[in-house]
This record gives C-alpha cells, structure tokens and sequence, in this order.
C-alpha cells in the first residue's frame, strides 16, 4: 500500500507545481480550470482506490499530472519495466510515433490520467504489449453527471438510449424526421456521446492510418467506448462496418450494449461487485466472473479484481 500512496503523493506534487502552466492544447482558463482542481484533487484519490497505481513509476506519476494530461489525453503505456509512460499531445502526434498499437484501454469512474495509466499498465503486462490509453477525466460536461453522483446511472442511461433505437431506424427510412435537422449542433447523440473522450476514441478509431484491434474499458470507460461506436455507425458507416466485426472488446466492471455488428464481446464482472452490476445492463451474460471481486482494481487492496491475471486467463486475447 505504501507503493501506491507514494506514486499518489508525486502525481498531486507535480500537479501542484505544473497549475500555472499552459496545457499543450492553449492557455488556461484560470476560473474554471481553478473549480475542475476540486475534483481532480477528488479524482487522483478515487485513482488510488479504484485503480493500481503502485505499477506506474513516480516519474511517469509526475510526467502525466492532469495539468498536463486531462479528459481525451492519449497515454501509451508499455509493459512493466519495457519502457516509460509516453504522453501525446495530439492525435497526429500518437499516429506519427504509434500507429503500430492495436490495444485501447479505457479507465472509468471519473479517473485522471493515473488511473488511465494504471489501468492500462495492467491490461499492457497481461499482452506483454504496449497499450493506447484515452484520459477519461472530468470536464466541464460532466458536471452534470457528477451533480447525479458521478456515473452511477450509467448503465441506465445506456439502457434508455438503445430502447430507442427503433427512432434511429425510422429516421433512417425516412419516416420521422432527423432531430438534428436545422440545428447548428450536427451531433445528435446522447451527453456521453460528446464529451472529450469519447470523441477522442472515436477519432482513433475511424483513423485510416490506425488498426485498433482490441478495446478494454473499465467501469464508465464501458460507456465511452460505446458510445463512440454507436457514433461512428452513424457518422462513419463504412469504416465502422469495416473494423466492427473483427473488433475485440473487454469490458471490465460493467456490461455495456455494444452495436450489434461487434460480435466479439467478453463481459468481466466481480462476484461481489454490487456497483458494476448496479451500472451494467442486466440482459447481458457474464463471460467472466471473477470470485471475490469488487469494483476496484488496486491490487494492495483486499477484494481487488486483479485486471492483469484476469485477462491472461481471457482467451480471445491470446488468439
């Protein structure tokens, strides 16, 4: 335990001392760039319960604040000990460097960039492979969300967007009118649908220099992918039907609806996860039930579900 609060204390030191910087994207907007430090400060301790931050090195900790790395940052983050946490600035930068990482992970549970590195430390020694990892931090869209306890309720929301699915199908054949017709907003999907992360995954997705492979989220992670696949099977139909069969995607904590045309799905669920099952879609089977399994994935905790031999035992992943 004492690894973990240790890797905790030089992210929010590094935090401390990186604030009064720019972020690589342009100038900071001190007022609510001051309010969102309130629940970063809140996020890097959810960070250390719900993730296993003793696996990423203090100096990697101190490199991806989330001054310097926030909601939509892409991490690519090699196995234990085969290299350092890298930190890309823009999606050309990861495609210039990167384009050959067919792995995304996915944190959850208003995470930093800690966690999202953490998490995806643990799926990159379960491959023995690098790992892309999208921040899915707070912005000032999740506010809302957050007013409602964070995502608790997300695993309704997806629910309640695909029972009307059969409005999409209308639309399509011409029977009710876009909704989005005449607006100045050209994105018609639900609030997740336009946040920064889920954008960003959609992004590397439809990429054509990219060939991601396999997608792991976990907890509210599950929704951002989901939710950029459902994106791009609107905007983006031909790509999406192109790389949507021969997608693979764990989700980890919480069973997420998927479009139909991802066939390859592999649900992990904690046997005493009384949350994720609280955010998952009841009507979806578990693939893997992990005995003795909570929420969090932090393995100097007790009741942890150990990401990284839980996905050496999941095999799609080493076909």
């Amino acid at each position: 335990m004492q690894a973990s609060l240790g890797v905790l204390q030089s992210f929010s030191q590094s935090r401390a001392l990186s604030a009064p910087l720019a972020t690589p994207t342009g100038a900071i907007a001190p007022g609510s760039e001051a309010f969102l430090e309130t629940l970063r400060q809140r996020n890097a301790v959810l960070d250390w319960l719900f993730y296993d931050i003793g696996v990423v090195t203090h100096d990697e900790a101190a490199s991806i604040s989330p001054w310097l790395a926030a909601e939509g940052a892409i991490l690519v983050v090699p196995p234990t000990a085969k290299g350092n946490v890298s930190l890309c600035s823009s999606i050309d930068a990861f495609v210039a460097e990167y384009k050959r990482v067919d792995t995304l992970a996915v944190a959850g549970v208003g995470s930093s960039a800690l966690g999202s590195a953490a998490f995806a430390r643990n799926v990159a020694d379960a491959i023995d492979k690098p790992v892309a990892a999208v921040v899915s931090g707070y912005g000032l869209a999740d506010l809302i969300t957050e007013a409602l306890g964070g995502f608790f309720l997300f695993g309704t929301t997806n629910s309640l967007r695909h029972n009307f699915e059969w409005l999409d199908r209308l639309r399509e054949s011409g029977a009710v009118a876009d909704p989005g017709t005449g607006s100045t907003d050209s994105t018609n999907y639900a609030l997740p649908q336009r946040s920064k992360d889920t954008r960003t995954v959609a992004a590397l997705l439809s990429h054509d220099a990219l060939s991601l492979r396999t997608l792991i989220g976990h907890s509210k992670g599950n929704l951002v992918i989901s939710e950029a696949l459902f994106g791009l099977s609107t905007t983006a139909r031909p790509k999406f039907l192109k790389i949507a069969p021969e997608l693979l995607i764990v989700t980890v904590s919480a069973k997420i609806a998927m479009p139909p045309q991802c066939g390859k799905i592999v649900d992990i669920l904690g046997k005493i996860d009384g949350f994720g099952l609280l955010n998952s879609r009841l009507d979806l089977e578990t693939e893997v039930a992990v005995p003795l399994a909570w929420h969090h994935t932090n393995t100097q905790l007790p009741l942890h579900l150990p990401v990284t031999a839980t996905l050496r035992c999941v095999p799609e992943l080493a076909a």
